[in-house]
């Protein structure tokens, strides 16, 4: 079982309120709506996923529980390593079965530091029962914010915003 863990206590981490991402843009009606909390070590999102996530009948669907897991590393990595992200490699063990509508806790942490552009992450997700339903290891490279303008990445706006994150 994971520690207990108190939103309340944390740090709200920024995000731009008007993009679309799947996982965290809060103008996506069809998208997670995640929103981020650290303690400095880690970071932390609380959701419920919809109806709409579903795969089978009351379970969330596989591919929306990799989805959190992936979003809650990227984050991790974006916050306590201050840099621009893209997901290389992730690997998802589903451990319980996720019901739509259950409240759910995800967190990320890094692993591995030691290469100057990538990163080893953790993604743990917890039902509200505080059960350990799915964890994740992901591979992320590491690229400070003018590489990834020169990539096209994002616009300026998206790039600034991320600055901002990097100074919180």
């Amino acid at each position: 079982m994971g520690e207990m863990i108190h939103q309340d206590r944390l740090k709200r981490i920024a995000n731009r309120e008007d993009h679309q991402c799947f996982a965290c843009g809060p103008g996506n009606d069809c998208g997670l709506k995640m929103t981020f909390f650290t303690d400095e070590t880690a970071v932390y999102s609380w959701l419920s996923p919809a109806g709409h996530h579903r795969g089978w009948d009351r379970l969330v669907h596989g591919g929306i529980t990799a989805t959190v897991l992936d979003e809650i590393m990227s984050w991790a990595a974006i916050y306590l390593l201050k840099k621009v992200i893209l997901t290389k490699q992730m690997t998802v063990t589903f451990l319980r079965p996720v019901t739509v509508g259950t409240n759910l806790r995800a967190e990320g942490r890094v692993q591995d530091n030691s290469h100057p552009r990538e990163a080893l992450m953790e993604g743990l997700l917890y039902d509200d029962g505080d059960r350990l339903c799915a964890r994740a290891e992901g591979r992320y490279a590491l690229m400070e914010p003018k590489v990834a303008a020169r990539f096209d990445m994002m616009g300026e706006e998206a790039l600034e915003d991320i600055k901002r994150i990097f100074e919180a």
